[in-house]
């Protein structure tokens, strides 16, 4: 891996971590009203942007648009479970593990050099 793939990479995870955070983390503040919660996540998501942009764009020049939303679900999976585990308090269940693990699977077939 070279420099830019790193930068890719190490983007897509911050972007993920405000994305999950925009659309997930009201879920901890289900008293807030919507109306704010809303406005909340926009804000959040901005930061997203800033960095899934940026990221997509340089990122292209190495990967393909398909390898880049591979690698940008994966981030998101890999991301999520932490968040889900950690901020939500709920665990993953084997279901999910499976799951996850057939994902990866497509990460195989869509980098083979086939």
């Amino acid at each position: 891996m070279n420099a830019t793939s790193f930068f890719t990479i190490g983007m897509l995870v911050l972007s993920n971590v405000f994305m999950t955070f925009a659309w997930y983390g009201h879920l901890k503040y289900k008293a807030s009203p919507l109306w704010a919660v809303i406005f909340v996540s926009w804000g959040i998501a901005f930061f997203e942007y800033c960095l899934q942009v940026p990221a997509n764009r340089y990122g292209h020049s190495i990967f393909s648009a398909a390898e880049l939303k591979t690698i940008q679900e994966v981030i998101t999976l890999l991301v999520f479970a932490v968040f889900s585990i950690f901020y939500l308090g709920e665990p993953l269940k084997w279901n999910h593990m499976v799951g996850f693990g057939l994902i990866c699977a497509a990460v195989f077939v869509i980098f083979h050099k086939w």
